[in-house]
């Protein structure tokens, strides 16, 4: 049997739809999984979003993510903005905001356009219970924010110069996150704006990473250096991330583009 997927990217993080919402869907199994990285090897997909009918009708859709190497996540932001426009193109008669089911509850989604859509990405926690760690046998200062998933985020004066290829995979996988850990390294240009690069457990740095985007906003909001609405600027591109603050929840949004679609045989 044939499995169609289609490939899109937002901000430059490289996204797989794949499209189950049938009674009898097809499981996301090690062989599908195989198939889709042989498929895209030319240009790797960071994450898969794998649809399924929703629980509650009142959802458009249900989904789950998976990283490259298999691991399966609680959340991916540009992903859920991906599958949003996605389903918006496919279904006229979905409203322009509409409920989607993830693994970390349910996300509202607000579709502007065929290519822009923002997201509801909840409201961020916290853990202050580590605020350094050894790495290397050197102190790194550190705050834990997550966002449905986990999130390390480092403040850096250059994150053009961040240490991010030696202190990504250090800290992702540091004996203090047994689950392991996404770690952000955020620049605060000024209060509206800041560069971020993010090493993505089960990924490896992307050129853009949405709840990582919204991580290092609130980690930065909390000390009161940013604004309400922060553009981040990411290798690949562009987001928008806006958050009133304490018990708020934070939207994200920007660009998505659709890059192609195919089909991998089982």
């Amino acid at each position: 049997m044939q499995l169609r997927y289609q490939k899109m990217q937002g901000a430059g993080n490289e996204i797989i739809v794949v499209d189950q919402r049938i009674p009898d869907p097809v499981a996301p199994d090690a062989t599908v999984l195989n198939e889709l990285r042989r498929a895209t090897a030319s240009r790797p997909f960071d994450q898969l979003m794998w649809l399924n009918l929703p629980d509650n009708p009142a959802a458009a859709a249900r989904y789950r993510v998976f990283n490259r190497d298999g691991s399966e996540v609680e959340q991916c932001g540009n992903g859920v903005r991906c599958v949003a426009v996605l389903l918006s193109c496919q279904d006229k008669d979905l409203p322009a905001e509409f409920t989607l089911e993830s693994p970390a509850g349910p996300v509202l989604a607000r579709v502007m356009n065929d290519t822009r859509a923002a997201v509801d990405m909840g409201v961020p926690t916290f853990d202050d219970r580590i605020t350094d760690l050894s790495v290397d046998g050197r102190p790194v200062d550190v705050r834990l924010v997550s966002m449905g998933n986990p999130h390390c985020v480092l403040d850096v004066d250059d994150v053009q110069a961040a240490d991010v290829a030696g202190l990504g995979p250090a800290i992702e996988r540091h004996v203090r996150f047994p689950q392991r850990i996404n770690v952000g390294f955020m620049q605060i240009v000024d209060r509206r704006n800041i560069r971020l690069r993010v090493y993505e457990r089960g990924a490896g740095e992307t050129l853009a990473c949405g709840t990582g985007a919204c991580a290092a906003v609130a980690s930065g909001r909390r000390r009161n250096l940013l604004d309400e609405v922060v553009t981040v600027q990411l290798p690949g591109g562009q987001l928008v991330v806006s958050w009133r603050g304490e018990n708020a929840s934070m939207w994200l949004s920007g660009d998505v583009e659709f890059i192609s679609e195919g089909n991998i045989d089982l």
